[in-house]
């Protein structure tokens, strides 16, 4: 089931074709990576979703409604840029966008002590937003986008800033919220990211999709027939080599491609009958970012 549908979105900006006829679904319930380089169409999208600009045409069913009929306070935003007032105490600051989510003052408080409290900044009630580091500020900016309990949550490079500690401090608020029930969008071009946390992914270039799928499916899609061989007693010599190609050599581990028209099996069997002591033998599946390269580069439109 599907909390979000995409059915050929399209955004113009002048000449621009920021959005062309786009269309996935999100499923309920699922971490979900809006993939894209630079300039792809992702923050359009986003902007679109959130209802921040409106769709030059397509449609959009938020939890089985037209998005345009939804509450705001049921999608959380989180974007790239920061969006607090820097010169307002960080408390006051809170409160007052959780007013505007629906909460009452007595809630909000209660909701933020509760964050604060999770989160160690206890302290930071009364402090400016620009005497905030980077980080701190990132902090602030996701207890605002997650303080009202939204069903929907798209966060925008939500590491940005952080250092270790706390990026795993979010990642780990992210697991917990998901398994709550919130759906998370997660933008960001960051492939190593994505491929630990989402478990679905779109990508899009140039304002079109590209691909979609389960990241594993995705995977499995574009892998290369690519296997590394680890043994213990060297490889013997005169291996017949019209099913594969040599990629790498390295001691006691071999990396091989098999070519076209053959099966991994037929080398392992050589390999068996020649006393090879064979450790492991495992396929290499591409990674995330080695698919996004490849498919950014090699995807052509007129």
């Amino acid at each position: 089931m599907s909390i979000l549908s995409l059915r050929n979105v399209q955004k113009r900006y002048h000449n621009h074709i920021a959005v062309n006829n786009v269309s996935f679904d999100i499923p309920e319930g699922s971490i979900f990576g809006l993939l894209g380089p630079n300039g792809a169409g992702k923050t359009s999208l986003i902007r679109i979703i959130t209802g921040i600009t409106g769709a030059d045409s397509g449609e959009i069913i938020f939890d089985g409604q037209n998005i345009n009929n939804i509450r705001a306070a049921q999608i959380g935003y989180l974007p790239e840029e920061r969006g607090l007032y820097k010169k307002m105490k960080v408390g006051e600051q809170l409160v007052y966008l959780a007013r505007l989510k629906g909460l009452s003052k007595r809630d909000a408080k209660k909701t933020i002590d509760h964050w604060f409290e999770k989160f160690e900044i206890t302290e930071w009630w009364n402090k400016k937003v620009q005497e905030l580091s980077k980080g701190m500020q990132q902090k602030i900016q996701f207890v605002a986008t997650v303080m009202h309990d939204p069903k929907l949550l798209i966060l925008d490079e939500p590491f940005s800033g952080l250092d270790p500690i706390n990026t795993n401090l979010i990642k780990s608020e992210i697991y917990e919220l998901n398994q709550k029930g919130a759906t998370i969008v997660f933008s960001t071009h960051r492939m190593e990211q994505v491929e630990e946390i989402c478990e679905h992914i779109v990508l899009i270039n140039q304002g079109q999709k590209i691909l979609e799928g389960k990241v594993d499916d995705v995977k499995n899609e574009h892998k290369e027939n690519k296997f590394k061989i680890g043994f213990k007693g060297g490889m013997p010599s005169g291996l017949t080599k019209d099913s594969f190609t040599v990629i790498s050599d390295d001691h006691d581990e071999l990396i091989i491609q098999i070519k076209p028209g053959h099966k991994p099996n037929e080398l392992l069997g050589e390999l068996m009958q020649k006393g090879v002591n064979i450790q492991s033998y495992n396929e290499i599946l591409p990674s995330l970012n080695e698919i996004f390269i490849n498919q950014v580069k090699g995807v052509s439109y007129e």
